[in-house]
């Protein structure tokens, strides 16, 4: 699945970064920031409530294919200002995580 086809397909809102072209290769969702340094894999889709800008460097250090902030959780502007300086891909959406889980596996994502 490619980033651009949960903003088209899937009312997924595009809050920062540019490429959308990504392939997303698995999912995962966590919010403690280590744990997800030591179980992310690059093409990931991360799914967290967290909002803050230390999470850019976590989705940067392991390539993430795009951060998930669900239930319609406000994106500190700070955060959204450097992840598009770092070209790190932010999406919002309503949906809780356990729907993001199941569109993603409908779409092949394991």
């Amino acid at each position: 699945m490619i980033v651009k086809d949960l903003i088209e397909s899937h009312a997924f809102k595009l809050m920062a970064g540019t490429d959308i072209d990504r392939e997303i290769k698995n999912v995962y969702s966590c919010d403690l920031l280590s744990w997800v340094m030591a179980k992310g894999k690059f093409d990931t889709a991360w799914i967290t409530v967290q909002t803050h800008s230390n999470i850019l460097a976590v989705a940067s250090l392991l390539d993430f294919a795009c951060i998930i902030i669900p239930e319609g959780i406000e994106i500190d502007k700070d955060t959204i200002e450097k992840a598009n300086a770092e070209s790190v891909v932010i999406l919002s959406t309503q949906l809780e995580t356990f729907e993001i889980f199941k569109i993603l596996y409908k779409e092949g994502v394991q």
